[in-house]
């Protein structure tokens, strides 16, 4: 949809429940020195030996609302460990000043924690971001790298300069609560490109509702600071780079340079714009799973990334269950890459 579908006048409609699709078995982890995470923990294939997959979602947005569509297919390569980052959704709430840096070492402990690392990291956007920094700053953590509509720095567009630098009055309008007519209309544009949303509407503009609004604007202002040249081209773990081909927010050859910088990683172009995640999430998990095929494949030589995986650990005591263990998704089910 155009940008001027978000001036057409909303329908009246008696908004419903905000009921989740099926979503994988969830926890509250108490992990040392740094707070209570909720992690959705889903069980890789029986008997098989593959790597942990660990989710990290874009800005704005939580785990849940980035990977539900995605959860189960993933589950086909490893276990998969999706959170929120903190300040995101249902993450850390800290009196520390957010940084993407924090947020890393958030990821890396609860691996840590939980002895599930290391693990090839699925970042999109943002959670590309912090995948990286994860890498410089957490090296046994990180087995390999699935990153998708994300680039090395993110100010080299003059409506990115504009973007960053407009932060302080986000946050403002953050604080006096996301527009809900806003997040209406996106959603409404979103379930006319994907009428699979439909039914989770509701659940949908709820989670989008859920950020910290200082954090929020404190994450968008790490990331008009973030800036991987520096060690990009030392990284030594298998990589792939998802280049989201009609992205208006990340320009392709920004997402092609992140690939030509990384050695050895492979470049999976497809043909969605910064949010097929949500509205063409067939093509987006295809290029996910080809991703983690190849980098999978790159990191058998390395036992050590990869885990013998039948079900997930029960909780430990310090977790607390949330939810019964769904492995399926309602959207259309997505064929294996030929």
């Amino acid at each position: 949809m155009a940008w001027y579908g978000y001036l057409r006048r909303l329908d009246v409609a008696q908004a419903g429940p905000p009921l989740p699709p099926p979503l994988p078995p969830g926890r509250l982890v108490d992990v040392p020195k740094r707070g209570e995470m909720l992690v959705r923990d889903l069980a890789g294939p029986a008997g098989a030996r593959a790597p942990t997959i660990l989710l990290l979602h874009g800005w704005t947005l939580c785990a849940d609302l980035n990977w539900f569509a995605f959860y189960a297919a993933l589950a086909r390569h490893g276990r998969v460990l999706a959170m929120d980052v903190r300040g995101h959704g249902r993450g850390l709430r800290s009196e520390q000043h957010f940084t993407l840096e924090a947020a890393a070492d958030d990821a890396s402990a609860l691996l840590d924690h939980l002895g599930a690392g290391p693990a090839i990291v699925v970042g999109f956007s943002m959670g590309g971001s912090i995948g990286l920094l994860m890498w410089r700053r957490h090296p046994a953590s990180v087995a390999g790298l699935v990153l998708q509509s994300t680039a090395l720095q993110w100010r080299a567009a003059m409506h990115e300069r504009v973007l960053w630098s407009s932060m302080a009055g986000l946050e403002y309008v953050l604080r006096l609560g996301v527009p809900h007519g806003l997040t209406e209309r996106y959603l409404r544009a979103a379930s006319e490109a994907n009428p699979d949303l439909l039914p989770v509407q509701d659940w949908l503009k709820a989670e989008a509702l859920r950020g910290n609004p200082s954090d929020l604007a404190a994450a968008g202002r790490g990331l008009s600071a973030f800036d991987a040249r520096s060690y990009a081209a030392s990284i030594d773990v298998p990589a792939a780079v998802i280049v989201t081909m009609r992205d208006r927010l990340i320009r392709a050859d920004r997402q092609r340079e992140l690939a030509e910088t990384i050695p050895g990683a492979r470049a999976i172009e497809i043909d969605v714009a910064h949010n097929g995640w949500l509205v063409q999430p067939d093509t987006v998990c295809a290029a996910i799973e080809a991703a983690l095929d190849v980098v999978t494949e790159q990191c058998v030589p390395n036992q050590a990334a990869l885990l013998p995986l039948q079900t997930a650990p029960a909780a430990a005591p310090d977790d607390h269950a949330m939810g019964p263990p769904v492995m399926s998704h309602p959207l259309r089910p997505v064929e294996p890459p030929a």
